[in-house]
């Protein structure tokens, strides 16, 4: 009977709340992550892996020594997967060479002496198909709510073109925003370098150009590492509309949603006095468009004043535009300190929140044969936290007040010019 009278007040409670305020807004699921971070690491053994130039020692075997620190040092939550390419195929036919990839050892819990040793048995042998590869190794993950990393390490471009590897990174990203791929170059060539940070662009990655095997040890390492900091249940999903009214209204958090070209979508997020909004949207191009595109994200009240935008554009083969924002909801308060300490000093209900319509914009074109649906991925992330008021400095006063201050520093400053040239000159002429 207790629990019952509790269950009911609670609900009565909640009615209460969403009749006086409105519906509540969509909150990304906050509930515990059950799955393990999961890692792949793909390994190009391809024939140029034989070149002696890191250490005086050759590239594979810098390799394979990162691999078992790495393994050594892999946290026991982390399941991990190897896959390589170009390891088995020694003959010339390309046709075949292009299909050489394999998964040595499958994502999970890891048998460090058995990866290992699969890892110290690889020998440079084939071709390099990173593209396939990447592709192998999404399926490899599966899928699930949480973040997969795959970490790519290779000396050379793809060799086996289609599927196009930027491309192959670009279908990923646009399935999802889950999966991300490190990239790791062991060869300074500016090819393979624009190669790299395509596939890492595309899926929010990074790229590190790796000259030691300190390096390639340390940042196999730290991504790795990442990958559980970055275990994260997936963005929710979402609809934005073409109008604030009907917009869904959300709370912090991280969303996935998909825009058309040259569209704009609504969403809004209630913001109360004393708080600050910080919005952000990245945007990725999994789909060939026209040069010259943009990102545009505006803060608007509900009557359409622009409260703040921000920006970013693009050029070239620029695969993410993110652009952000931060606006307060006492930007534009008039309310002073006293008042705000009367506030303070007598708890009252807490004021109504203001609804601010987030915008996002893009400028993107299709070339002619580019499918226009679905929509380019959008990830949105939404955070509201305390206000921060601008740095105190010294406060020189206002009006009136100023003006004195200002004449009377002028008029000492004069006063004891003059006073030390006086000196001077009487010195002066003494000597």
């Amino acid at each position: 009977m207790i629990n019952f009278r509790r269950s009911a007040a609670v609900l009565l409670g909640l009615l209460a709340t969403t009749a006086l305020t409105g519906p509540l807004p969509a909150a990304a699921d906050e509930e515990q992550v059950a799955e393990p971070p999961r890692v792949e690491l793909v390994l190009d053994v391809s024939g140029s892996m034989r070149a002696a130039d890191i250490d005086g020692r050759s590239r594979i075997s810098v390799a394979q020594q990162a691999f078992n620190d790495v393994v050594d040092a892999l946290p026991e939550e982390t399941q991990l997967g190897i896959r390589v390419l170009g390891a088995t195929y020694k003959g010339k036919d390309k046709k075949v060479g292009c299909q050489d990839t394999q998964q040595i050892v499958p994502v999970g819990p890891v048998d460090r002496t058995a990866a290992k040793a699969a890892v110290a048995t690889l020998r440079p042998t084939g071709f390099t198909p990173v593209g396939l590869a990447l592709r192998s190794a999404a399926q490899d993950l599966g899928t699930g709510a949480t973040t997969r990393r795959i970490v790519l390490i290779t000396d050379g471009e793809d060799t086996c073109a289609p599927p196009d590897p930027c491309q192959v990174a670009r279908e990923l990203a646009a399935q999802g925003t889950s999966l991300v791929v490190d990239t790791l170059g062991l060869a300074p060539d500016e090819k393979v370098r624009r190669q790299l940070l395509c596939i890492a662009g595309a899926t929010g990655g990074t790229y590190t150009a790796a000259q030691s095997a300190d390096e390639l040890t340390g940042r196999i390492k730290q991504l790795v590492e990442r990958a559980g900091d970055t275990h994260t249940r997936a963005p929710t999903v979402v609809g934005g509309t073409d109008a604030c009214d009907s917009a869904p209204l959300l709370a912090p958090g991280v969303y996935a949603d998909r825009e058309s070209f040259s569209e704009h979508r609504y969403y809004r997020v209630p913001v109360r006095p004393g708080q600050e909004l910080r919005a952000s949207v990245s945007m990725a191009l999994d789909r060939p468009v026209n040069r010259d595109y943009g990102v545009l994200l505006r803060a608007t009240a509900a009557d359409g004043r622009e409260l703040v935008r921000g920006a970013d554009a693009g050029s070239g083969r620029a695969d993410v535009l993110s652009a952000g924002l931060r606006w307060s909801a006492t930007a534009d308060d008039e309310a002073t300190t006293d008042d705000e300490d009367a506030a303070e000093a007598s708890p009252t209900p807490a004021a109504e929140p203001t609804t601010v319509c987030l915008v996002v914009s893009n400028s993107f074109a299709a070339r002619p044969g580019t499918a226009a649906t679905p929509g380019m991925p959008v990830e949105l992330t939404i955070d509201v936290v305390a206000a921060a008021g601008a740095p105190d400095g010294p406060d020189l006063g206002r009006g009136w007040v100023l003006l004195v201050l200002l004449t009377v520093a002028g008029l000492l400053t004069g006063l004891i010019a003059g006073l030390l040239t006086r000196w001077w000159v009487a010195t002066w002429r003494e000597n």
